[in-house]
């Protein structure tokens, strides 16, 4: 998982990068959210010399099928019946590490190598266990119905948002864009090692680590029994009269027991803290930390 940023520090996009194959010409796959292509596109034409690399777009051929579930492991190993105990390897797997499956990704490498073969990946995106498998679209379809005859159920895209709010995940399209830094997201952790070498953004990354703080972080909301607001929808807290924050998604939370959001606030307000919504005087909101991995545990009353 990273992030490819412009010379200000701003994201274009997060992506995760897997090996295809080694040797002089190693070839990348790189995941990026469907929100940030075009940018990501821009960029590559700009920044990324075509003598030192080229780059394609697969995904009319290849694609991604989400798992999710306390049985996913367990459900995908009956899919793929050859390896032996696959089930207890993909559970052992942490985020982002994947595997190949026997006899489904061998091959002459690179662009071959994905279409015809099997990648299963562990996302953290939920709080639930969850796998992104990728491959041959045509060999997803397949997939997709075996697990629906054995009864999976299709997730609507609101209720995988409602699992990533309550994950405290930011996603780009909503809490990520090409004005946020990553250290803003909480992503610090995540996407920047500071032991590599030179990198476009680095001087404002290293800057705010060294010298500086960025002016608003992204938070966790408790927005009671209420309904959800409209991404964009201000934030004060107490003793500033202009907005201090937005909200940037927000979504009923079955496991909160009310409606939970994800958006960003002025680092002054100490967290667990609280603000207002729409206006110094509006509905009360719980303002909570985020960890890289989900809510902070601070205050945060879930129902059972």
């Amino acid at each position: 998982y990273s992030a490819i940023l412009t010379p200000k520090g701003k994201m274009v996009a997060e992506v995760r990068v897997l090996p295809l194959r080694g040797g002089e010409n190693e070839a990348f796959l790189l995941d990026i959210p469907e929100a940030a292509l075009e940018g990501t596109w821009a960029h590559f034409r700009k920044y990324l010399p075509p003598r030192f690399a080229k780059v394609e777009d697969i995904s009319p051929e290849v694609g991604l099928l989400t798992v999710v579930g306390p049985e996913a492991s367990h459900r995908l190993a009956g899919l793929f019946p050859g390896p032996e105990g696959l089930a207890a390897q993909l559970d052992s797997l942490v985020e982002d590490e994947f595997l190949i499956l026997p006899g489904h990704g061998e091959g002459e490498g690179g662009e071959e190598e994905l279409r015809h073969g099997v990648r299963i990946l562990r996302t953290g995106e939920v709080g639930l266990p969850a796998y992104d498998v990728l491959g041959a679209r045509e060999l997803l379809t397949s997939l997709r119905r075996d697990l629906q005859e054995v009864g999976g159920e299709d997730l609507s895209d609101g209720a995988w948002r409602a699992l990533r709010v309550e994950a405290g995940r930011p996603a780009y399209g909503e809490e990520l864009d090409a004005g946020v830094i990553p250290v803003e997201a909480g992503l610090e952790e995540r996407t920047i090692d500071h032991g590599k070498g030179c990198y476009t953004g680095q001087e404002v990354i290293v800057r705010i680590r060294d010298r500086g703080k960025v002016n608003r972080l992204l938070r966790g909301l408790l927005l009671g029994r209420t309904a959800p607001p409209e991404p964009g929808a201000e934030l004060y807290i107490p003793g500033r009269e202009r907005a201090a924050g937005e909200v940037r998604s927000a979504v009923v939370s079955p496991r909160f027991g009310q409606t939970i959001g994800l958006g960003y606030v002025r680092r002054e307000l100490e967290v667990p803290g609280e603000a207002f919504l729409g206006s110094p005087d509006g509905p009360e909101v719980g303002v909570r930390d985020l960890t890289p991995e989900t809510w902070a545990p601070q205050g945060v009353a879930e129902e059972g």
